[in-house]
């Protein structure tokens, strides 16, 4: 369902279909500083109401930030809607017009042969380390956007038509099977060596050979998510290049056999 574009003007309006990539990343971008503002605002201003302090100017910065809010939404829902990736992407339960205007924004896809290249700009490739002095080697906002995607899989999984939120469950109950059998013994042991983990009970947890939840359910998010950004890859891949995408590097060269079509995915 649109969002209510009451708050934009109608010249705003016809703008936003044709806003350039630059524009997007700095609106999307904005969009989340003033949630965070918003938030913050609201909190505060019921701690002063609590407190039964002057609260009316904070009031009133906290309904702009709120009203600034539902216009980029109002923008973001505009060219999401008229941009052939942002659309496909809305398809998906848990991706709304704000993600979807980002991704399109943040990857060209004439810079993403294969799927890895998305995944290592977004900072999801786990052999790419961020080295003390250098350059940081993936786009920070975007990374955010991902990990946006994933919170949003996880508070739908249990919505009947969210797929990916249904693969983070699934992924979630082999990620607890295979940890409960010993499998990820090595990567314990090996984050106790790179590691000075201070807190005694999570040392506990990796001395006993195990990966602590919150660690395999981030493992879980991360799966949803690429495969969502490998399904993204393909789709863009076809409407620029009319061929099919190559194969994910596991399937192509790993040997990996089982291949998750889109639940949407263009013939």
């Amino acid at each position: 369902m649109s969002l209510d574009l009451s708050t934009l003007p109608r010249d705003l309006r016809s703008a936003a279909a044709t806003l350039g990539t630059s524009e997007v990343r700095y609106l999307v971008d904005t969009y989340y500083q003033l949630q965070d503002f918003r938030k913050a605002s609201s909190n505060q201003q019921r701690s002063l109401i609590k407190a039964e302090e002057p609260h009316e100017t904070l009031a009133f910065f906290s309904t702009q930030f709120q009203t600034l809010e539902k216009q980029i939404a109002g923008a973001m829902d505009v060219y999401s809607a008229n941009d052939p990736m942002g659309s496909w992407s809305r398809e998906h339960v848990g991706i709304g017009p704000i993600i979807a205007a980002g991704l399109s924004a943040h990857i060209d896809i004439t810079r993403a042969p294969t799927v890895g290249h998305i995944w290592r700009f977004a900072g999801l490739d786990p052999t790419v380390k961020w080295e003390k002095g250098q350059k940081r080697p993936y786009n920070a906002k975007l990374k955010l956007l991902c990990w946006k995607i994933g919170d949003s899989f996880v508070k739908l999984s249990n919505h009947e038509n969210c797929f990916y939120g249904h693969i983070y469950k699934e992924r979630k109950e082999y990620e607890l099977k295979r940890d409960n059998s010993g499998g990820n013994a090595n990567t314990a042991a090996k984050t106790l060596s790179e590691r000075n983990i201070k807190d005694k009970e999570l040392k506990k947890v990796y001395e006993s050979g195990h990966l602590p939840a919150g660690r395999l359910d981030l493992r879980s998010r991360r799966y949803a998510t690429k495969l969502f950004l490998s399904h993204w890859h393909g789709e863009a891949y076809r409407l620029h290049y009319n061929t099919e995408p190559p194969l994910p590097y596991p399937i192509a060269h790993l040997g990996h056999a089982h291949m998750i079509e889109a639940p949407n995915r263009t013939t």
